[in-house]
């Protein structure tokens, strides 16, 4: 029999409602299984047990009743360390941060809670969320269960490494420039970064977006249903809608069936696409056109120029951070950080201001690119999980944005975009195919994941705890 700290959330939904699961059998295997894993993945932080037990008690009792309090009663869900939880600090992954108690939960937080989920801990994420790496100043260093000499991508790395792991079957991350879709990729999960303001977050900002990190399309849908409402503490919320998230759950692979899908192998910058990662994203191409999507090969419409501007930018932001720490402080952060930061010293206002302005040029230029097609397809990266130890693919400060030329432009474009597993390396590996939709389609792209899901073939055992 599959462990219950397997089983979608979807599946425990149901045996609640039959009385044939309770949340705290459930909360209890999950707490046994993340024991037996967490001293190799180092994935969690405020990491509560014994609260969790007492809230799948309560969970119990209401099941008993026939009176669910909320959609997601019951379901253990981790949160990413930077979604502030009332009354928890919130590090940034980093030392240099003072440890203050949030005053109040953030908004996924706070729709997590009141469909009653048990949040039964934090995830981790590197410093300031600014690498692909679970390597962190204040957090040990995060792992991936695939192979533990691997990393688990960032800046979700906690989460993605847990939902791969199975700490239960419900997480939520952040995104700004792949920290959804690169740990989902390097972790073989499935996650959504949303249009937009489609999951309000506190504090907003460009690009940003939270999203869920889950094994099963389904249960990311399930999370939509609670995560979607608007909260007037995000300026970029969008209006209330009622979408049919439940929808996914029966869309069939007829759903391909004319779609006109764009493929795009080559960022226009960046990192060489590495030949196990194309071999994988045209397969997935090929089921798709089998399927009766129309593929049509893409050009690059990003261009160096705009993910240098872009990086550029985000070096001199993160510097005024710096700036603004004492000396003790910044001797804490990563010299990693440090360094990228330090290089924009000397930055002209001129230089700062071209910089900005590739936001806005990625925006435009991911737009018309897109606007030919329902749907846009490519790899997540040009790789798969590289060293833990290391801060960024390449290793080098300098060079440290080379790998998100597939994923930043939808950040900047505000387009929904998802990563879902389509195949593996000979080394086992995950492959991350990405899935872009218009602006405001976040059900269409579930739909088209949930699509692909059907087709693309048995899935290898997702990995155990060594011992």
């Amino acid at each position: 029999m599959t462990a219950l700290h397997d089983w979608p959330a979807t599946a425990l939904l149901a045996a609640y409602q039959k009385q044939e699961l309770s949340p705290v059998d459930v909360m209890q295997s999950v707490i046994a299984h993340v024991e037996r894993w967490e001293p190799q993945l180092c994935a969690t932080y405020l990491y509560r047990p014994e609260a969790a037990l007492a809230q799948a008690r309560a969970s119990e009792a209401r099941w008993h009743q026939g009176a669910p309090a909320g959609l997601l009663d019951g379901l253990p869900v981790t949160i990413k360390e930077n979604i502030a939880t009332r009354g928890d600090p919130l590090p940034a992954g980093t030392a240099a941060v003072t440890l203050v108690p949030a005053a109040a939960d953030a908004p996924p937080a706070a729709r997590l809670r009141e469909a009653h989920a048990i949040c039964f801990s934090k995830t981790t994420m590197p410093d300031y969320g600014m690498l692909s790496s679970g390597l962190s100043s204040f957090h040990p260093l995060a792992r991936n269960p695939w192979d533990l000499s691997k990393g688990p991508g960032g800046s979700s790395a906690g989460g993605g490494a847990a939902a791969a792991a199975g700490y239960g079957p419900l997480h939520i991350g952040t995104d700004i420039g792949g920290s959804l879709r690169l740990p989902a990729s390097w972790c073989g999960i499935y996650s959504l970064k949303p249009s937009l303001g489609r999951i309000p977050i506190d504090p907003p900002y460009q690009g940003r977006a939270a999203g869920p990190m889950t094994r099963t399309v389904d249960d990311s849908a399930l999370m939509m249903q609670v995560l979607s409402a608007p909260d007037v503490r995000d300026s970029m919320s969008l209006p209330p809608q009622d979408i049919a998230w439940r929808t996914v759950a029966t869309t069939g692979a007829d759903f391909i069936k004319g779609k006109r899908i764009g493929l795009l192998l080559d960022a226009g910058c960046g990192l060489p696409l590495q030949p196990e990662v194309r071999a994988a994203i045209e397969q997935a191409a090929a089921l798709l056109e089998s399927a009766g999507a129309q593929i049509t090969p893409m050009q690059p419409f990003m261009t160096p120029a705009m993910l240098d501007g872009m990086d550029r930018f985000w070096r001199m932001r993160s510097l005024t951070d710096l700036q603004a720490l004492s000396s003790a402080q910044r001797d804490k952060v990563l010299p990693y950080i440090r360094t990228w930061a330090e290089s924009a010293e000397g930055m002209s206002g001129n230089a700062v201001f071209q910089a900005s302005q590739q936001f806005h040029q990625v925006r435009l230029a991911t737009v018309k690119a897109c606007s030919a097609f329902d749907f846009v397809i490519s790899p997540v990266a040009p790789h798969v999980a590289f060293a833990a130890e290391w801060p960024s693919p390449t290793n080098d400060p300098l060079r440290p944005l080379e790998h998100i030329g597939f994923t930043v432009p939808f950040n900047m474009s505000e387009q929904p975009a998802a990563s879902i597993n389509c195949g593996y390396t000979a080394a086992g590996l995950p492959i991350g195919l990405q899935i872009a939709g218009a602006r405001f389609d976040d059900l269409g792209v579930l739909q088209l994941s949930r699509a692909f899901e059907q087709i693309r073939g048995p899935q290898k055992p997702w990995p155990l705890p060594p011992g």
